[in-house]
């Protein structure tokens, strides 16, 4: 006799359902390398993201002894939680193939580079981080952006008014 499957009753969600993202990153870093990775969590941490709460701000990810954690993520206390809470500012462990664990500490190694996490989504009902191989930018560097994209946006004007007849 076949077993009946124990998702039966439960919808999965598809695509992206984001609940966090770090804006300034993409600002402060120059961003060379994205990966996905899974996050250990506990019950709380679960439901507390489920409700569309956690920061960015200030978080990086390390690697220690072969493992990837994630420090510096705010995930608040799940607001009808008891004794059970977790540590809102606690490490979580990040989940990725040894492979890819070996490339990044060689990247990370060679050059001046850093892992910031730039998104936080549910996908098919897992919690997943966005994490970027990020090289830190200079002052220069970030009004050298602005300028370009300033720019960019006055010749997207210039065009839309021109064919409008403007």
């Amino acid at each position: 006799m076949a077993k009946k499957s124990a998702d039966k009753g439960r919808k999965k969600q598809s695509g992206k359902q984001i609940v966090a993202s770090n804006r300034k990153a993409r600002h402060n870093y120059a961003i060379l390398d994205v990966y996905e990775a899974g996050v250990a969590l506990v019950g709380t941490e679960v439901k507390s993201l489920r409700a569309g709460q956690a920061s960015l701000v200030d978080a990086f990810a390390t690697v220690d002894d072969g493992e990837v954690w994630l420090r510096n993520m705010h995930i608040p206390e799940y607001q009808h939680g008891t004794w059970t809470n977790h540590d809102p500012r606690r490490t979580r462990k990040l989940l990725l193939h040894r492979r890819q664990i070996d490339m990044l500490i060689g990247k990370i190694r060679d050059g001046n580079l850093t892992l910031v996490p730039l998104s936080v989504y549910f996908n098919e009902g897992k919690v997943k981080v966005e994490l970027a191989l990020a090289r830190g930018k200079q002052a220069h560097d970030k009004r050298q952006d602005l300028a370009r994209r300033d720019a960019q946006r006055e010749v997207t004007r210039a065009l839309g008014r021109r064919a409008k007849g403007m």
